[in-house]
Order: structure tokens, then sequence, then C-alpha cells
């Protein structure tokens, strides 16, 4: 964790006041400006070596123990940092940001019970940006030692809401929300390990480890005890679709029929789900039916307009259909909800093309081949969930000249 910011916060606890008892006000004078030089350009051995003799010759000055302490701190000295910062508190109870400073400490020693108190007020009551950062971490760090798992999560929650694009802070919030949720599937598997809910898990789990087959039977399970529920036989469909990739054409061919009549079924049961219009669209234009693939298309995006997927499902089929006017709007959508997605602006350019419109056609193309240009290679990305619908691609002879 980053702690050298934390030392402008407490810069001003030194000065004046450390030679209100002085014996030496001269000496006091100079080991206080070398303290604080070395301080500043981060030199914490000189640092210390000069607080240590301000403590020798002020013992009762609060503000040189907490100085020291800050130095101890910063070199990760932790146990050596809580008696000052102890004896500081001591002498003076007001010295702002001390108390926090010492709950970090006790943090970094395992200390987590007596930390929480000035952690909590740290990153709750902190005005001090890098103050309030530190001690959130801390504190979630301190909730997950003492296994108070929901409170680690409540903070990690306000962190990302704070620092939406600090990346320690989203590091350290990934790795405790993916171990609570383990954790909770573990509690999930121990009070109702023969429930819908089980079942339901394990195949989500199956599925984004590409066990497929297992996902399918898991799925099947969960129906099995109330045949009612929804989202099952979406998952069912689409855990079908991404089998493919290791069957033979016939039965690849299988699964994708054996899919469409599992997304027709979740539509029976639920047909405001954009997802399963959605899929059963795309299936229908893979194999050229193209009235029943806009059909399903245009009840995926009248139930969820920000749909991008579909958005582009039916401007394909639209412009395949030689309706490219009526495409247009659905393609516009789509760019405004993602204005980085090739597939969009090379379905646009098939549409101005379509349209006998070379000015915006050019346009289009050039976009497209600026951001397929910048496409990351597959390799490069991190994939740690699958998605949730099968996303639109280029098709694999498409290259607009």
């Amino acid at each position: 964790m980053k702690r050298v910011i934390l030392i402008l916060a407490f810069l001003c606890l030194a000065g004046p006041s450390a030679q209100a008892q002085a014996p030496d006000a001269a000496q006091l004078d100079r080991y206080a400006d070398e303290a604080q030089k070395a301080l500043g350009e981060q030199r914490y051995g000189d640092a210390a070596r000069a607080y240590e003799k301000l403590r020798e010759l002020s013992p009762q000055t609060a503000e040189v123990h907490a100085q020291l302490g800050l130095v101890y701190f910063q070199q990760n000295a932790f146990a050596k940092a809580v008696p000052s910062l102890r004896q500081a508190l001591k002498l003076k109870p007001s010295l702002p940001n001390v108390d926090i400073l010492l709950a970090m400490c006790l943090s970094e020693l395992g200390q987590f019970q007596e930390a929480l108190s000035g952690l909590r007020k740290g990153f709750r009551q902190s005005a001090d940006v890098a103050l309030r950062r530190s001690s959130g971490l801390q504190l979630q760090r301190a909730y997950t030692g003492l296994e108070q798992d929901g409170n680690a999560v409540e903070v990690a929650l306000g962190l990302t809401r704070l620092y939406p694009e600090d990346p320690e802070i989203l590091y350290h919030c990934g790795r405790l929300f993916a171990n609570y949720a383990y954790l909770t599937t573990m509690k999930l598997s121990r009070v109702a390990p023969a429930s819908l809910w089980m079942h339901q898990a394990a195949g989500e789990a199956n599925e984004s480890l590409g066990l497929y087959d297992a996902a399918v039977r898991d799925y099947r399970a969960a129906l099995a005890l109330d045949s009612k529920t929804t989202g099952l036989h979406f998952r069912i469909g689409r855990a079908l679709m991404r089998s493919q990739k290791s069957k033979s054409e016939a039965e690849a061919q299988a699964a994708r029929i054996e899919a469409s009549k599992e997304f027709e079924q979740e539509l029976r049961l639920d047909p405001t789900n954009a997802n399963a219009g959605y899929e059963l669209g795309e299936l229908h234009r893979q194999a050229g039916d193209l009235d029943r693939a806009r059909e399903s298309f245009e009840m995926a995006v009248k139930h969820y307009p920000d749909f991008e997927e579909a958005q582009i499902g039916l401007a394909r089929v639209l412009i395949t259909l030689g309706k490219p006017e009526v495409a247009l709007p659905h393609l516009r959508k789509a760019i405004s909800l993602n204005p980085a997605n090739e597939v969009s602006y090379y379905q646009l350019f098939l549409g101005y093309r379509a349209l006998g419109n070379p000015a915006e056609q050019q346009k289009a193309l050039a976009e497209f081949q600026r951001l397929h240009s910048l496409r990351a290679r597959p390799d490069e990305l991190l994939t740690f969930a699958p998605q949730e619908v099968t996303k639109q691609e280029l098709d694999s002879a498409a290259e607009p000249r």
C-alpha cells in the first residue's frame, strides 16, 4: 500500500511547538530543520535519527513523538511507530490524524480489533483524500482479518464509489468480491446442498470453466425442482450454443436446434426476456430465417432499448432484407451505446453503401478501419466470466472496399 503521500497530512505537526520546552533552542532548531528536510526528501532513516534526537531533548513534546511515529510508519517499522504515536496522543489527545495513523499501524501488525475505531474515523470522517483512501483500504483489510466479510464488502463498495479508477483499489476490491462470492457459495452448499439455487450456482461455475455439458445437467436438475423458474432455460440454451466448438458439425447443428427450443421455452415463461429473444434472433439470422430473426430482435429491443448487440443484430437483418434506411437508426443507437464497436461501423458502411451515399459510406469505412486497427488480440484480453449473450462479430469474409 502506498504511504509516502501521507507525509503531507502530518507535516503540520512539526514546528514552533516542538521548542516549547526546549533546553537548547538552537540545537532543537537544527535537528528540527534536519528532520523536516530529510522527511520532505523521503530520507526516512535520516529523518528518524533527527527526530530521535529531538525526542531525547524534548521528551514532553507531543508533536515530536507524532512525527517520529510517522517516519517509522513510512519505514514500515510499525512496531516502533505504535509506542511513539501512543505517547503523542497521551501528551496531546487533540493532535489531528495521529489516532488514524496509529490505527493503520495496528492494522499492519494484525491488531485489527483495536484498529477498527481509528480506521472507521479515517475512512468516514477524514477530509484528506490520501488519508481517507489509505484508511479505507486498511479498514477493508481489518474487517477481512476479523472475518466480518459483510462489513468488508460494504467498505469495498464505498471505496469503488469514491475511487472508481484507482488500480490498487480495484485490485483489492476485486479480490475481496471474488472471495466473498466463493465463501457465500460454500455456505450455500452447506445449508442447501440439494436446492435449486445450489444446482444453478454449480451450473454457472461449470459454464464459466467451459464445462458446458455439466452446466446443462446442473441447470436441468434445477428445473426439475421447479419447472417455472425463469432464466434457467435461457442458461441451458446459452450453454448449448457455447458447446458447439467442441462438437462435430452434426452435433453442433443438433445443439443449435435444442438451444432454439430452450430459448422459446424461456420466452413462454418470461416474454420480456430480451436475452432469450436476442439469442433466438441470432440463431434465426445465422440460419437464414430473416423474418423470424427480425421478429425476435425487435422483441429484444422493445423490452431493452439499450441492448447494443440486439440493435446491431436487428440492423444486420434489415440491411440484408433490403431495408437499410430502417436499419440506420438502430446502428446509430448502438454506436451511441458503444462508440468503439467496429461491427457497428461495418454495418453502417454496408447500410450507406446500399443507400448509395458515398460520403457517409467513406466516413463509416474510415472509422471501421481505425477501430479495426486498434482491436486487441484475443490473448491480450482478460476474461474472468462468460459474456451474458453472444457478441455480434464481423462476417469471416468481411473486407470492405
